[in-house]
């Protein structure tokens, strides 16, 4: 307890929503616009993401998420992980694109599903938008379902599927789903030095391809006749075990960790891993009762965001420091550092505990 270990970034599967507040907009170079500033104001509320365990995904970490904000003349007003981005994001008044990704995807791979979004706002001189953002799945997946006849009639073929933006080999035993970027995509067989097209289809953003591979069988009974390459799209994988954003299951581990706006819609459950940044500490009642940089008084509690950075005692959750080891690691009055820490802590989720929803009982924690 209290070692600091480094999970990996998880990487959530199809819809997500942010909220990023928005008005749509030209994206053009807005001429005349002002030099003075406006603001955004950017929150990220996840929605139910179906994901193929059987395929090897996960559910991907909005924390981890890469946010990007463009000014209109191409400055980079901020590039960096969603979670450690500030609530409210001062941009030059005018045209301002925004871009949200769950990882980078250039090249095809197996279990990779790319989440995102962009939206080009109009920012008035002196106001604060609150835009909104809906990130959907960006590139396009394919899973072949090869059946016990086809590995019967074709025991040292090899699979492979092939994209504009290359090719993957597609191992009889695969049960992952390969992803491409959108275009066209074809199932090739290579058997005794010979390739043979099977299949070519354009894939869309969204899009997972389902195919069987069969054999059909010879007027005289036997198999081999030729190949039966079957078609079946579909954004839910039905034959699949799925995650539909179940968030129940959540909070079982420190990888598997709640997020603080999740927590905050279950309260009661016990021993429950809860994860988020160390924002503040010295908690009390009032509506501002909270501290985001040392001197520390209190060390017998603290406060975790979705957020490093934050700006208001609503946005976080409280935690309750019992005494012992745990506090003495945690507290912020002898290890203000941990101010922007991300952090997993394992404890009970109460209704209120100085005037938030807390988490009382500690008695785990792991430090990232």
């Amino acid at each position: 307890m209290g070692k600091e270990i480094f999970w990996p970034a998880r990487v959530f599967a199809a819809v997500l929503a942010v909220g990023i507040a928005l008005m749509a907009g030209s994206c053009a170079k807005d001429k005349g616009a002002e030099s003075s500033h406006g603001q955004i104001r950017l929150k990220f509320e996840p929605l139910a993401i179906p994901v193929s365990k059987v395929a090897g995904e996960e559910v991907p970490d909005t924390n981890d998420f890469i946010l990007k904000i463009v000014a209109q003349d191409g400055s980079v007003i901020y590039d960096g992980p969603y979670g450690r981005s500030p609530e409210t994001v001062s941009v030059p008044a005018g045209s301002c694109n925004v871009s949200i990704r769950s990882s980078g995807f250039s090249r095809p791979a197996f279990a990779s599903p790319q989440y995102g979004d962009d939206q080009c706002i109009v920012v008035p001189a002196g106001g604060v938008m609150d835009v909104s953002l809906s990130c959907v799945q960006l590139n396009a997946g394919i899973r072949l379902k090869i059946s016990s006849d086809f590995l019967t009639a074709y025991p040292k073929g090899v699979l492979f599927v092939r994209g504009e933006d290359g090719q993957l080999m597609y191992s009889y035993s695969e049960k992952r789903i390969a992803y491409f970027l959108p275009g066209s995509i074809s199932v090739v067989l290579s058997d005794s030095g010979k390739e043979t097209l099977l299949m070519t289809r354009a894939i869309e953003a969204r899009e997972v391809l389902s195919v069987k591979m069969d054999v059909a069988e010879s007027q005289s009974g036997t198999q081999g006749s030729g190949i039966i390459v079957q078609l079946d799209t579909s954004r839910i994988w039905t034959d699949d075990e799925l995650v539909l954003g179940e968030e129940s299951l959540k909070g079982d581990s420190p990888q598997n960790a709640m997020t603080v706006s999740v927590a905050k819609t279950n309260v009661g459950r016990k021993d429950v891993w809860v994860s988020g940044y160390v924002v503040g500490g010295d908690l009390s009642s009032s509506d501002e009762g909270i501290s985001y940089a040392p001197p520390f008084d209190s060390a017998t509690n603290l406060a975790i965001a979705s957020r490093a950075v934050v700006s208001g005692k609503s946005s976080c959750l409280s935690v309750q420091l019992p005494s012992g080891d745990i506090r003495d690691a945690l507290n912020l009055v002898s290890n203000p550092g941990l101010i922007g820490r991300r952090i997993s802590i394992r404890g009970d989720i109460t209704a209120s505990y100085f005037g938030l929803t807390g988490i009382k009982n500690v008695s785990d924690f792991v430090l990232y």
